[in-house]
């Protein structure tokens, strides 16, 4: 298993994200980080010498980087790329958590985002950062499926945006139809930004 070869280092950064996506950056303590992650308390600070805003930004950080890696990866599991089914593949890892495990967590970006942005920290940075490299693979694949490089980043913002939201009426609601909806009404216009060939 992944989890049991992380460092303690490396597992209280996952485990920081996973609190913080599910409770928010305020309600996550470093206590409960370290008994999450299994690490003894005294490696908190030998660690994260800048405390708490240190762990969650580095938290933040590795959320990022994975979103950013998960395109290749439904890239390659499209029988036909294109932007609509790139879409619905990063909607459908949202819609299959939540029929497996209830509503309960978010994104930790997102929920970064709420807790921290107007605080005028580093986590501020280190959320535009994130969605930066969540953002960047995702304008590349659009351009490798034929959407014209001035209109990729525009529209990887908007399915990020897009996808953002309907996790958040999702959790709201209880219910994955914000997640379907999204799926159905932004596909189309997706698509048609395809540039025509021959």
């Amino acid at each position: 298993m992944a989890e049991a070869r992380r460092g303690p280092r490396e597992r209280m950064v996952f485990s920081a994200a996973q609190l913080i996506r599910r409770d928010g950056v305020t309600a996550t303590g470093m206590r409960e980080v370290a008994a999450h992650a299994g690490a003894p308390r005294g490696s908190l600070q030998h660690y994260f010498p800048g405390g708490k805003e240190q762990l969650v930004n580095e938290a933040v950080d590795w959320a990022g980087r994975y979103a950013g890696k998960r395109i290749a990866r439904f890239l390659a599991g499209l029988d036909e790329p294109r932007p609509s089914g790139l879409f619905a593949a990063m909607v459908a890892q949202w819609t299959d958590e939540y029929a497996a495990d209830g509503f309960t967590a978010g994104c930790p970006v997102a929920a970064a985002t709420v807790d921290c942005a107007s605080a005028g920290t580093s986590t501020r940075e280190a959320v535009a950062a994130a969605f930066a490299t969540w953002r960047a693979p995702l304008a590349e694949a659009l351009t490798g499926m034929g959407v014209p490089a001035a209109r990729a980043d525009s529209l990887a913002t908007l399915m990020i945006s897009t996808l953002e939201g309907a996790i958040i009426l999702a959790r709201a609601e209880r219910d994955v139809r914000p997640l379907t909806t999204v799926v159905r009404e932004l596909g189309p216009l997706l698509d048609a930004a395809v540039a025509p060939t021959g």
